[in-house]
């Protein structure tokens, strides 16, 4: 299996973990009460729950551009050291970018999504061109 491969299922894996740290305090913040309604009444969550659930949104959105460009490079047979090192980048970078998120921090938080989103472009880049 191509390394660009494995790194998509470890994001895959990635999404589930940020799927229960975002779950977890999200629940306890808006109730049992209110979860086991139909949720027509719209909550808005806040705090690090909040920002929990915008870093796994954005996790979700990322992993659809990364997918895509592992797919190319592993269907295209054209795997290289640059591609893996991209791939391994991006998933570094949204590791790195859930406690970032959580507490809060800018500005460093962005460069290390915009290290993701162009490890992303790059792998594609690096195939198509």
């Amino acid at each position: 299996m191509a390394l660009e491969l494995a790194i998509l299922g470890w994001a895959g894996v990635l999404a589930v973990v940020q799927l229960v740290l975002m779950a977890v305090p999200a629940n306890l913040q808006l109730g049992s009460a209110y979860l086991v309604t139909a949720r027509d009444e719209q909550r808005q969550l806040s705090g690090v729950p909040a920002r929990l659930k915008r870093a796994y949104d954005n996790h979700i959105e990322g992993l659809v551009m990364f997918a895509v460009a592992a797919l190319v490079v592993s269907v295209s047979g054209r795997s290289t050291g640059f591609t893996q090192g991209c791939a391994v980048a991006y998933l570094a970078a949204r590791v790195v970018y859930i406690p970032l998120y959580a507490y809060g921090i800018p500005y460093v938080r962005s460069a290390v999504w915009a290290v993701g989103f162009f490890a992303t472009l790059l792998m594609l880049l690096a195939v198509l061109l």
